[in-house]
């Protein structure tokens, strides 16, 4: 007995005594990788611009009745590049066939990096740009440069803003 129990007593000190073994390591290496494609997203808080009737007497330059007018413009494009947002009217404001020409409808800006403008059919105008990726929010306040001139009826005309992100 006293034998086995000094067996015992040396495994127990053999293993207390042994070398741990070296933990085994290995590394691999991944990639990861993303794609970010140019993209333009463009909201507008009204999508309809509506001046009322004024003496033109009274008032030169009538504020639509949708002033002011928030854009958000939303653009992904590589560093260095230039977002845009332009304004272009498809002809003259026409009742009939009677027309105000859209150069009588102008805007005032605010917000970094939109500006004033005057409306075209013949090219797009800048409502704003951008240095790099990012999201921009201004407003836009239009007027009518009211005239006598003008004949009676209801006018109208198609506008597109274009937002571009090379």
């Amino acid at each position: 007995m006293r034998f086995r129990l000094l067996l015992l007593w040396v495994a127990v000190a053999a293993v207390a005594l042994a070398q741990p073994l070296s933990a085994a390591t290995d590394t691999r290496l991944i990639t990861v990788s993303a794609t970010v494609a140019a993209s333009a997203k463009l909201t507008l808080s009204v999508a309809t611009v509506t001046f009322p009737d004024a003496d033109p007497d009274l008032v030169l330059s009538i504020p639509a009745n949708e002033n002011a007018i928030t854009v958000t413009a939303k653009g992904k494009t590589t560093t260095g590049s230039t977002v845009t947002l332009t304004l272009q009217a498809a002809g003259d404001m026409a009742s009939g066939g009677d027309t105000i020409a859209i150069s009588n409808v102008t805007w005032t800006a605010a917000g970094a990096g939109f500006v004033p403008g005057t409306m075209s059919s013949v090219t797009a105008v800048p409502v704003g740009s951008w240095l790099n990726s990012g999201s921009r929010i201004g407003t836009l306040n239009f007027f009518l440069a009211n005239s006598w001139a003008y004949p009676v009826g209801n006018y109208s005309v198609g506008a597109t803003y274009t937002l571009t992100a090379p």
